[in-house]
């Protein structure tokens, strides 16, 4: 057996000491711990913007509101982050909230993908109530891009091996520094990674020669791809109390393992709704819809027809 053949990469973080050197800036930086650019962070707000690119471009061949499309990817992208770090402290570190329930508000410490999605999907609903709009045609728009976010947000989780498996020799297993020597244990923000990258594509393929799929068809196929994937990774990671990073269980299974069922129930749902074959304009403005049915009313061919026997009927005169 080979073992372990995947090194062990640590991206540097990149200090911003110069800044204790600008005026007034320089009075609130500790010389003894400046802030840096980290990695994780850096490459989460990369799948972010990038996403948020790629779905505005979505949205305009769509032919959907730029304007509510931005402001819904902010209320979406905003809950979803609180969501993430607040239903991460709940179910995985419940005792620690116990402890210190202002921990719920420290957003900055710690995400979970599935608290994220829940957040998001408050987000989307909240944005629902308050613009009055439907969330489909939207919804739809920012599934089509988000593999390809997800790509950058779990090479920031790859990139600071937050996401510790268990001890393994396969070949796949990353090489876990341990004393002087290594360890072989899997990633699953690598593997989760990796795997996103076929479906990024793939629905870059989808979009390019068909952008106007019916709704529920990117979503459907985004939660029913990714529910069984997550469901059989969570089985290789390693248990809380035996590693920095390790999940708790409930009834032998992981939180994210119980989402899954949820997760692959909504996308069934979605994906029936596609068979229907919605049209993704059913989003369209309705000033758009207000002219096609000027364009097609029937009064209009009423009045061609007339014209030419009223100038008829003047030249008999």
């Amino acid at each position: 057996m080979s073992g372990p053949l995947i090194p062990y990469i640590e991206l540097p973080e990149i200090p911003l000491a110069f800044l204790e050197h600008i005026p007034l800036v320089g009075q609130l930086i500790d010389p003894a711990k400046p802030p840096s650019i980290k990695p994780f962070g850096t490459l989460v707000a990369l799948g972010v913007y990038i996403g948020a690119v790629v779905a505005t471009r979505h949205a305009r061949e769509r032919r959907l509101d730029e304007k509510k499309m931005s402001e819904f990817i902010f209320w979406v992208v905003a809950a979803g982050f609180i969501g993430g770090h607040v239903l991460d402290a709940i179910f995985y570190h419940p005792q620690r909230v116990a402890r210190d329930p202002l921990y719920l508000f420290a957003l900055w410490d710690g995400l979970s993908s599935f608290g994220g999605f829940t957040g998001a999907l408050i987000g989307a609903f909240a944005w629902r109530f308050y613009r009055r709009e439907r969330i489909m045609p939207y919804c739809e728009v920012v599934n089509s891009a988000f593999p390809l976010a997800w790509v950058f947000g779990r090479a920031g989780c790859a990139s600071v091996h937050d996401h510790p498996g268990r001890i393994s020799d396969a070949w796949f297993a990353v090489q876990y520094p341990l004393g002087t020597g290594h360890v072989g244990r899997f990633d699953l923000g690598l593997y989760e990674c990796v795997l996103a990258i076929p479906l990024a594509i793939a629905f870059a393929v989808l979009w390019r020669r068909n952008p106007h799929r019916p709704l529920g068809f990117y979503t459907g196929i985004m939660c029913t791809a990714y529910a069984p994937v997550r469901f059989a990774l969570d089985f290789l990671r390693e248990r809380e109390g035996t590693v920095v990073g390790g999940d708790p269980r409930y009834a032998g299974l992981t939180p994210a393992q119980w989402a899954c069922f949820g997760l692959f129930a909504v996308g069934l749902y979605f994906l029936r709704m596609a068979a229907r074959g919605e049209p993704s304009s059913a989003g369209a403005s309705p000033l758009d819809g207000a002219s096609r049915v000027a364009d097609d009313d029937p009064s209009d061919e009423d009045d061609e027809a007339e014209a030419p026997r009223a100038s008829r009927a003047r030249a008999e005169r």
